[in-house]
C-alpha cells in the first residue's frame, strides 16, 4: 500500500543517515496500534475480515505518518525545497539501474516458491499444513539474517558515500563471522527442537504434522551458514551500487530451488521440496562469493589502481 511505501523509504532514509533506531520505534507502535485496532474491530464491533484490513491499513498510516514528521521536524539535512523536486538524468539512471534489478529479483524469488509450492500440492494436505507451519518456524529463526542484511545494505551505502571503501571488507568479514556463530547455534537448536513450535501453527493432525516438520526443519538447520552469506553478500553488494550481480545470484537461486523442486515432484518425495530453499541457498552463495571478490577488485581498480584494497 501507499502507507506501507511511505514508511519503508521513510525507514530507509532514516537508516541512510545512520538511525537505525527511529524506524525500530514506529514499526514498535504501528504493531501495538495493529493489534488493539484488530481486538476493537473485530471483538467489539465484529467488522470481521474488513476490521482486520482497515486495522493494518491504519497501523500503516501511522508508521508512515510518525516517519514523515519525524524526517521533516528532526532531520534539517533531509528538508525538502522545490529545488529538489526537479529530476536528475543521472541520478535517476543510476537509481533505476540499481532498483530494477532488485525488484526482478523479487520476482525470481516468487517464481521460486511458486514451483516448490506446486512440488508440494502433490503430496497432499497434510504435506502442505506442515511445510506452512515448518517455513513460519523458520522465518521466526532466521530473521536475523535479514536484519544482517539489511544492516550491510545500509553500512555498505553509507561508506561508499562517505569514500571509506576499505571499511567495508571488515563489514563483510564481521558480520560473516557474526552471522555464522549464530547459524552454528540455532541451528542446532532448530535441528533439534524446531518441531516443538508446530502447535502454534496448526491444532489438527498434529501427530502427523509434527514428524514431518521435524524433517523440514532438519533439512534447513544444516544450510542456515549458506543462508547468511546469501543476505550479508547479496545486499551488502547491492549497498555498494551493483545490481545486476545480485539479480544474477538470484538466478542462481531460482535454479537450484526449481530444479530440486522438480525432481521431487517427480518422485513425489517430500523431503526434496524441503532441500528445494537450501540448494538455492547453496548455489547463490557459492556465486556471491565470486562476486564479492570481484566487487572488491573491482572498487580497488577504480579508486587505487590496484586489485587490493
Amino acid at each position: 500500500s501507499l502507507f506501507s511505501a511511505i514508511y519503508n523509504m521513510g525507514a530507509g532514509i532514516l537508516r541512510g543517515v545512520g538511525d537505525s533506531r527511529r524506524p525500530l520505534y514506529f514499526l514498535c507502535i504501528s504493531s501495538v496500534v495493529n493489534i488493539v485496532l484488530d481486538l476493537l474491530f473485530v471483538v467489539v464491533f465484529h467488522m470481521g475480515v474488513a476490521g482486520v484490513a482497515y486495522a493494518t491499513i491504519t497501523a500503516q498510516g501511522v508508521s508512515a505518518l510518525l516517519c514523515l514528521v519525524y524526517i521533516i521536524k528532526k532531520v534539517p539535512i533531509l528538508k525538502l525545497d522545490r529545488w529538489d523536486f526537479k529530476l536528475d538524468g543521472h541520478l535517476v539512471r543510476q537509481q533505476l539501474a540499481i532498483g530494477f534489478p532488485m525488484a526482478l529479483q523479487y520476482s525470481i524469488t516468487a517464481i521460486g516458491a511458486m514451483m516448490v509450492q506446486a512440488a508440494l500440492n502433490v503430496l497432499g494436505s497434510v504435506h502442505v499444513a506442515a511445510f506452512t507451519a515448518a517455513n513460519k518456524i523458520e522465518q521466526v529463526a532466521t530473521q536475523v539474517y535479514v536484519a544482517l542484511g539489511t544492516t550491510m545494505a545500509t553500512y555498505c551505502a553509507q561508506n561508499m558515500g562517505a569514500g571509506k571503501v576499505k571499511r567495508i571488507s571488515r563489514g563483510f568479514r564481521a558480520t560473516t563471522i557474526m552471522g555464522s556463530i549464530y547459524s552454528v547455534v540455532f541451528g542446532v537448536l532448530v535441528f533439534f527442537f524446531g518441531n516443538m513450535l508446530t502447535g502454534l501453527f496448526v491444532s489438527e493432525n498434529l501427530d502427523q504434522i509434527v514428524g514431518l516438520v521435524d524433517i523440514y526443519m532438519k533439512c534447513v538447520a544444516l544450510f542456515f551458514v549458506p543462508l547468511n552469506v546469501v543476505n550479508v553478500y547479496r545486499n551488502g553488494i547491492q549497498g555498494m551500487g551493483y545490481g545486476l550481480l545480485p539479480m544474477m545470484a538470484g538466478v542462481a537461486e531460482l535454479a537450484g530451488r526449481g530444479i530440486t523442486a522438480t525432481i521431487a515432484a517427480g518422485k513425489s518425495s517430500y523431503i526434496g521440496t524441503c532441500l528445494a530453499s537450501p540448494v538455492a541457498w547453496i548455489f547463490a552463495s557459492v556465486l556471491l562469493w565470486v562476486m564479492y571478490f570481484y566487487v572488491m577488485k573491482d572498487m580497488a581498480r577504480k579508486l587505487y589502481g590496484t586489485n587490493k584494497l
